[in-house]
């Protein structure tokens, strides 16, 4: 009934993309980044990401992870992470010992058929 997604082609779907008595997103991305999978940030090895959303991407160059940071008004903060690497992100998750865990495509021939699980640790 509303949306502020696109065609394909990148035409406008609606050119109203909010109702009365519909709740409106926290965080959207036009384009697309093409989201799969999710995990909000609740672990020790990244104490400044506590209470992030992480967000995978697939599309384009939205390809790779999105952070999303709240305060107490809602989203206040985002960077995008990993986009350097070119991968598309299949999912993101935070492990029990605190690490998030990134699962890629394969994008380019060379690369495993399944793609690749990346382990994220704090630099340094």
């Amino acid at each position: 009934m509303i949306t502020f997604g696109r065609e394909y082609s990148g035409a406008v779907i609606t050119d109203q993309p909010w109702q009365a008595g519909m709740q409106q997103p926290l965080a959207y991305w036009v384009p697309s980044i093409g989201v799969s999978g999710m995990t909000a940030y609740t672990g020790d090895a990244f104490p400044e990401w506590r209470g992030s959303v992480f967000v995978g991407g697939l599309a384009g160059r939205s390809a790779g992870v999105h952070r999303i940071g709240f305060d107490v008004d809602g989203p206040d903060e985002r960077e995008s992470i990993l986009s350097e690497l070119g991968a598309r992100i299949r999912d993101v998750r935070q492990g029990p010992d605190g690490y998030l865990y990134v699962v890629t495509d394969a994008n380019t021939a060379r690369e495993a058929a399944s793609g690749t699980l990346l382990r994220l640790e704090p630099a340094g």
